[in-house]
């Protein structure tokens, strides 16, 4: 049954796909009425983020870019569905790679890379990098990520995503992946979406992200050094409704050398400089801020590196 179910609900969204982009365009404009006007998807906590983030900006400031963020989400839902079907050469007239060639340089040297990105613009289309490369076609190219709680979806995005010849490997497989690849002298690149909100048990650093005192992720800065990666910043920009440009700045290729946590304070404030260039194509539903520092101070601390709870007070003898 689950499995007539996945080829029934891929049936449909793969017809979906077929459809010309000025067609999913306009399905997207209904889908943005439905989705913000008739359901307010997560509304609340959009408001409430950009608010808390650009407290310089007017109502009208913040609803103008409210307004283009849902329009923006549904976008990115139909740009992604049509990675089902797309030829890989009309992908390509939708998204420019710049500063590949460093990527191939590192290459050239025997050197694997790591990219690093937010949740901007359509981080989907970073799968298909290795379409733009010149030199080496070979190099392993792809995204981890966070399996999604649904089987059937999670299935349906893993096929989607490497339909441009990328691969997808859970978070918690990377390094093992990582390692296999380095003893094949195969040369990788892989992307790390590193902006989520950890859970207390994970966070081991707090940083200023937009107007907040900001829990983050990182594991990615750990593997990366781990692996002595060249890294790189991926900085996303969309001109113009269907055109993305997605830019790679080199950050290091020497990460051991840089202080502990250098890589990712530098990611954020890139990340920073891109969000504020255009709030609107970043993923606003996200309730990131909803853990505070106080609150972990309260109930964790860290030793030797891990984040442990604090003990609870022994009741004294009355």
């Amino acid at each position: 049954m689950k499995e007539f179910l996945y080829q029934l609900v891929y049936a449909l969204f793969y017809a979906f796909s077929k459809l010309p982009y000025k067609a999913l365009y306009g399905a997207s404009d209904c889908f943005y009425i439905i989705l913000y006007h008739l359901v307010g998807y997560r509304r609340e906590i959009v408001r409430r983020n950009l608010a808390t983030s650009f407290p310089d900006k007017s109502q009208e400031e913040l609803r103008y870019i409210e307004r283009g963020f849902y329009h923006w989400l549904c976008d990115y839902f139909v740009e992604t569905v049509k990675l089902m079907s797309v030829s890989r050469q009309e992908l390509l007239q939708h998204i420019e790679f710049k500063g590949v060639e460093q990527l191939e340089e590192c290459f050239d040297n025997g050197q694997m890379c790591a990219a690093i990105l937010g949740h901007y613009g359509n981080w989907e289309f970073l799968s298909a990098t290795g379409l733009a490369f010149q030199r080496h076609h070979e190099a392993v190219c792809g995204l981890i990520y966070h399996p999604l709680r649904s089987d059937l979806f999670d299935r349906m995005f893993i096929k989607l995503r490497q339909s441009m010849g990328g691969v997808c490997i859970p978070k918690k497989d990377i390094l093992r992946y990582l390692i296999s690849f380095k003893r094949q002298g195969l040369m990788n690149l892989f992307g790390y979406i590193a902006d989520q909100g950890p859970r207390y048990q994970n966070i081991h650093l707090w940083l200023p992200f937009l107007n907040h005192d900001t829990p983050v992720f990182t594991g990615a800065e750990r593997i990366m050094r781990k692996m002595n990666n060249a890294v790189f910043y991926v900085d996303m920009e969309r001109p113009e409704r269907g055109h993305y440009i997605c830019t790679f700045h080199l950050m290091t290729k020497n990460p051991a050398a840089l202080p502990e946590f250098e890589i990712t304070r530098d990611y954020f404030r890139r990340l920073e400089q891109t969000i504020r260039r255009d709030p609107r194509f970043y993923l606003w539903s996200h309730d990131r801020w909803k853990r505070t520092h106080e609150e972990f101070d309260r109930e964790y601390k860290i030793e030797n590196g891990h984040v442990v709870k604090r003990a609870q007070a022994t009741p004294q003898q009355g």
